[in-house]
């Protein structure tokens, strides 16, 4: 039989055997113990209504009973501390609370998404605007330089036609009207056929003008023009063209003429494949020209342009690798005087850089003596600078020579286009170029 104490899991008292029996609830905490008199049951209301309720069911000398129970230990430490963990596990699953941090972490990541969007959007519409605007401030100005140009034909890559079986070279006229000489190159695609150099007879000037509108300077025409290239692939450095003062075309005229024919003034066709002939080959070629560049005090000018950028030290050791392999060859130029002169030849390219289509001028006076000068300036204005002179006549007929005649001269096609130009002049009577170039 089991009481209200089956329920509550209260103390059953027996007193007249002076002993207790104890009941718990098999739902509370999994164990029952049977009453073994019937008369000494306890009423249940009399224990639920009693006042003293904690003492009857809990006396003292039964207390160490309870608490040696290992089984009834772990029941209530279990039922003490599950709350407790219960808790902290459910709050750090709170399944809402994680999915508002995603919510924002979404919201976050679209807005910087969109904003990027947007600015990458605006940016490609803005550059698109910015080249719009800058081809067409371009088209208008080609369509002005058009405008100005109507009228200028354009330059052909061809520097002679050919004319009665004859070789002319070929004349057109710029934008600004001067006169113009194709060089069939496309970084330097005309030369001047005129060119106006001053040279400063006062020592220690620092600066010479050179330009083409100077109408104080002694005026020089192109004879002939090609490109030097080096190395065995071909690789083009500057264009070099060959310019004779114009007064003096008279005497390069004559002495040209006299070789050939001392009687003539000018020379028929026969007798200009004669003088062809002779100025191409290398050992008459050479003995000409020597003769002629030391006896005949012509002034003559090498305008050298480059290509593609270089520098001085370059270009220097290129004219003095020439000067010295054709110096060997002749004692005469063994003495401490010509010396001197190459070394003030090397001072003189102790420079930096050369840029290209810049105009460097090796000008040679009627004694031979040789002026270098440089366009340092990138504007329409030209503007010489002197960077030296070197007085002895042997040094710049040396470095002549490399262009003009030999076995193997710097520019071929400068050479050829040389001995073409010198055809023009021979062809009429000494004294009437000047006055058709002027």
């Amino acid at each position: 039989m089991y009481l209200a104490s089956d329920v509550f899991g209260l103390p059953i008292v027996n007193q007249h055997q002076h002993h207790a029996t104890y009941s718990f609830s098999n739902q509370l905490y999994g164990l029952a113990l049977p009453i073994p008199q019937p008369n000494a049951v306890i009423d249940s209301q009399f224990l639920l209504n009693s006042s003293n309720t904690s003492a009857m069911l809990r006396p003292t000398h039964l207390r160490p009973v309870l608490r040696s129970s290992p089984r009834c230990q772990q029941c209530l430490r279990r039922s003490l501390f599950s709350g407790k963990g219960t808790s902290r596990v459910s709050q750090d699953l709170d399944l809402n609370k994680l999915n508002s941090q995603r919510r924002d972490y979404e919201r976050h990541r679209t807005i910087f998404l969109a904003a990027g969007a947007t600015a990458g959007i605006i940016s490609f519409i803005y550059t698109a605007w910015k080249l719009k605007k800058a081809l067409a401030q371009q088209a208008e100005k080609q369509k002005e330089k058009a405008a100005v140009k109507c009228d200028a034909p354009p330059i052909p890559k061809e520097t002679f036609k050919t004319e009665a079986g004859e070789k002319r070279k070929i004349v057109v006229h710029d934008e600004e009207g001067r006169v113009i000489v194709p060089t069939g190159n496309s970084v330097v695609p005309a030369f001047p056929r005129n060119i106006e150099v001053k040279l400063s007879s006062a020592e220690g000037d620092d600066s010479i003008a050179a330009t083409i509108s100077d109408k104080q300077g002694n005026e020089y025409t192109l004879v002939g023009l090609g490109v030097r290239t080096v190395t065995f692939i071909g690789i083009q450095v500057y264009m070099v063209g060959f310019y004779v003062a114009t007064q003096d075309i008279a005497k390069l005229q004559q002495y040209l003429v006299k070789k050939i024919n001392p009687t003539a003034t000018t020379l028929i066709p026969s007798e200009k494949d004669a003088l062809r002939k002779a100025l191409r080959d290398a050992t008459e070629g050479e003995e000409t020209w020597d003769a002629l560049l030391r006896d005949s005090d012509c002034r003559s000018v090498l305008r050298i342009v480059p290509v593609r950028d270089t520098d001085f030290h370059h270009l220097r050791d290129g004219f003095v690798r020439s000067i010295a392999a054709r110096s060997q060859r002749n004692q005469a130029y063994n003495d401490e005087s010509f010396g001197a002169a190459m070394k003030e030849f090397k001072a003189l390219f102790n420079r930096g850089s050369v840029p290209k289509k810049q105009e460097l001028l090796l000008c040679r006076d009627g004694k031979g003596a040789l002026t270098v000068m440089f366009n340092s300036s990138r504007g329409k204005e030209s503007k010489m600078e002197l960077l030296g002179k070197v007085e002895d006549e042997r040094l710049s007929r040396l470095l002549w020579l490399n262009y003009l005649a030999g076995s193997k001269v710097a520019s071929e096609p400068a050479r050829e286009s040389i001995i073409e130009g010198v055809m023009e002049f021979v062809e009429r009577p000494v004294g009437t170029v000047a006055s058709q170039v002027v």
